[in-house]
C-alpha cells in the first residue's frame, strides 16, 4: 500500500500540469491588436475562414484562414460563396502591380515586404476579387492596419492563410492545375451541447469521488470509535499501519506540487515530440488502468464481497484480492485498445473513461487535512494557471500552456490529460476540452467539506459540500462564458473557480463560527469515552 500512496503522489503532479484550453482549428491566432486600434476602414471583426479547394475540378482539402480587420466582410452561408479561380501573383509578394491579368480571380501572394493594406489596395486595382496571404509560418496571424495609416478603403476580402495551407495551394498551381475555392465564414453557435456534457462531466465528477471520500472517512471514523469503546489496543496503531490508504497533503507539500508541476510543463513545451507524446500516452494508460482497476473493484466488492475479501500473494505487488485480478486484464485491454486506436474519431470515449476513473481514484485516496492547506494548494495552483496561459509569452512568446495542451510540434492532436468532448452543431468541429487540474485541485477542497459535513452531521443545507459544489458549478459556467466572449482563446479555468470555491468556504465559515476548526483541524473534536472528567473535591457531589 506505501508504493501505491507514493504512486498516486507522484502521479498526481503529473496529471495536473494541464488546465483548460480550448481546441481551435488551424491553430492559435497571432495578433497585435494594442498597437493597431479599430479605426474607419479597419474595423472588422476577427473570424476564422473556411477555404474550400477544387483541383481540377475535384473537391480538395479545406483549409482554415482568419479574415483581416480590413477589407470587405466574409459570407457566412456556404450556399451563398461562390467558387472562384485561384492565381499566384507575379511578383509573389504583390508589393508591385502583378504582370498577370487578374479577372476577378483570388490571388494568392506571400506575406512579406510591405504591408498587408498594399497587398490588398494592389490586389484589387489589378480587379482580383479577394486576396490569400500565406504566412511565414504554421499559425495564422491577424492582419491589422499600422497605427498611422489612414484612407483604408479595401473593397475585397483578405484571408491569411497558415504556412502548410498556402504551401499546398501554391504546389498545385506551379504544376499548371486548375484550382479554385470557396470563401466563407459561418457562425458558431453561442452554446454547444458538447459543453453541457462537458460541464456536467467535470461536476458530476467532482460528486462522485467526494461521496466515495467521505464514505471512507466516515467507514473509518466508525471503526475507530468501535476500537475506542472496546478499549482495544488495535487504534494504538491504525495510523503506523498505514491500513487507511490516504495520503493528507501538507503546506509544504502542495507548494512543492505546483512547482514540480511547472517544471513538469517546461519541459513538456521544450521536449514536446511525437515520441515524448507517446511517452506521455504510456503514463496515462498505466494511470487509467489503476483508476479503472479501483473504480471497478470498489463497485463489483458490493456483489461479489467474498472474491474482494480473498487475497493472495503475487510477486513485486504483494497481496492481492482475486477481485482484482479478475478485473485487471479488462482494464489493460481496455487502456491498450484505446492508446491503438487513440486517433480515430470514437477514442474521445475511452479517454474520458479512463480520465475520470483516475480522478475519481485520486481523490480518494489524495485528500486535503484541512482549509490551511486547500487555500495554500489552490492559490498556488490560481498563480500557476494565470501565469502559465498569460504570462508565459512575456518570456516563450507563445502560451506555453496551450501549446502543450494542443500538442504543437508533436504531430499529434493534444495529449491524453484532457477530457474531450466533440463539438456536435459547430461547424468549425474541434472539441470542447477540460484538463484534469481543473476537475481535481478543486475537487480536493469540495471532497474535504462532504467528509467534514458528514464527520459533523451537519445537513445538506447547514453543510459547506452544498454550496462549495455550486461554487465550482457557477466558476466552471463563467469559464464557457469567458471562452466564448474571448473569441475562443485559451481561458484559465482556475482564474474563476478558485475565488468562487474559497471565496464560498470563507464567507460561510466566518458567518458560522466554524472558520477557526475548518483552518486548522479540518474535522469536529471527537470526545474520547474512555476520558471523563472527574468532580473536584471542593465541588458539591
Amino acid at each position: 500500500m506505501d508504493s501505491i500512496r507514493v504512486f498516486w503522489v507522484l502521479w498526481v503532479s503529473v496529471v495536473a500540469v494541464q488546465f483548460w484550453v480550448p481546441c481551435v482549428l488551424g491553430g492559435d491566432i497571432v495578433h497585435e491588436d494594442d498597437l493597431a486600434p479599430k479605426k474607419p476602414g479597419c474595423e472588422n471583426n476577427f473570424v476564422l475562414v473556411k477555404v474550400q479547394t477544387w483541383v481540377n475540378g475535384k473537391e480538395g482539402n479545406e483549409f482554415v484562414g482568419v479574415g483581416a480587420r480590413f477589407g470587405t466582410t466574409m459570407e457566412s452561408k456556404e450556399k451563398h460563396a461562390n467558387h472562384t479561380k485561384v492565381t499566384i501573383s507575379d511578383p509573389p509578394d504583390c508589393c508591385s502591380t502583378p504582370k498577370n491579368t487578374l479577372p476577378g480571380d483570388v490571388i494568392l501572394v506571400h506575406r512579406g515586404n510591405c504591408k498587408f493594406t498594399t497587398k490588398a489596395k494592389i490586389a484589387e486595382s489589378a480587379n482580383a476579387s479577394a486576396i490569400l496571404i500565406i504566412n511565414n509560418r504554421k499559425e495564422l496571424y491577424k492582419m491589422v492596419c499600422d497605427p498611422n495609416e489612414t484612407n483604408i478603403n479595401i473593397r475585397i476580402p483578405a484571408v491569411m492563410l497558415p504556412q502548410d495551407a498556402g504551401e499546398i495551394l501554391e504546389k498545385y498551381l506551379r504544376k499548371n492545375a486548375s484550382v479554385s475555392v470557396q470563401l466563407y465564414s459561418p457562425e458558431r453557435p453561442l452554446v454547444d451541447i458538447a459543453e453541457v456534457f462537458l460541464w456536467l462531466m467535470a461536476v458530476g465528477t467532482i460528486l462522485c469521488a467526494s461521496y466515495w471520500s467521505a464514505w471512507s472517512a466516515r467507514e473509518a471514523a466508525i471503526e475507530q470509535e468501535k476500537l475506542l469503546k472496546d478499549g482495544s489496543d488495535d487504534y494504538l496503531n491504525i495510523e503506523d499501519t498505514g491500513g487507511s490508504g490516504v495520503v493528507d497533503i501538507n503546506t509544504t507539500s502542495a507548494i512543492l506540487f505546483v512547482v514540480i508541476a511547472s517544471g513538469f510543463l517546461v519541459m513538456l513545451y521544450k521536449l514536446m515530440s511525437t515520441w515524448f507524446v507517446e511517452l506521455l500516452v504510456v503514463l496515462f494508460c498505466i494511470g487509467g488502468v489503476e483508476g479503472l482497476q479501483t473504480c471497478l473493484v470498489a463497485l463489483l466488492s458490493r456483489w461479489f464481497k467474498q472474491a474482494g475479501d480473498s487475497f493472495i500473494k503475487v510477486p513485486f505487488f504483494g497481496a492481492i484480492s482475486y477481485l482484482t485480478l479478475a478485473v485487471s486484464p479488462f482494464c489493460i485491454t481496455f487502456a491498450v485498445v484505446w492508446a491503438v486506436y487513440r486517433h480515430a474519431s470514437f477514442a474521445w470515449i475511452g479517454q474520458d473513461i479512463l480520465g475520470v476513473a483516475l480522478i475519481v481514484t485520486v481523490l480518494q485516496i489524495v485528500r486535503v487535512p484541512n482549509l490551511k492547506v486547500g487555500t495554500v494548494l489552490l492559490s498556488c495552483a490560481f498563480l500557476y494557471d494565470i501565469f502559465w496561459v498569460f504570462a508565459s509569452k512575456w518570456w516563450f512568446h507563445e502560451s506555453v500552456m496551450i501549446v502543450v495542451a494542443r500538442g504543437d510540434r508533436s504531430g499529434e492532436d493534444g495529449i491524453p490529460m484532457l477530457l474531450k468532448i466533440p463539438r456536435l452543431f459547430d461547424p468549425w468541429g474541434g472539441y470542447s476540452i477540460i484538463g484534469f487540474g481543473d476537475i481535481l485541485l478543486p475537487g480536493l477542497l469540495i471532497a474535504f467539506s462532504l467528509r467534514y459535513d458528514w464527520l459533523s452531521k451537519k445537513t445538506l443545507r447547514a453543510g459547506y459540500f452544498l454550496y462549495a459544489m455550486m461554487a465550482y458549478g457557477l466558476g466552471l459556467l463563467i469559464t464557457y462564458v469567458a471562452l466564448n466572449l474571448m473569441d475562443g482563446h485559451g481561458q484559465p479555468a482556475l482564474l474563476y473557480i478558485v475565488p468562487f470555491t474559497l471565496g464560498t468556504f470563507f464567507t460561510l465559515g466566518k458567518k458560522r463560527g466554524d472558520l477557526k476548526i475548518l483552518w486548522t483541524r479540518g474535522e469536529p473534536e471527537r470526545a474520547c469515552p474512555h476520558f471523563q472528567l472527574q468532580p473536584s473535591p471542593l465541588e458539591p457531589k
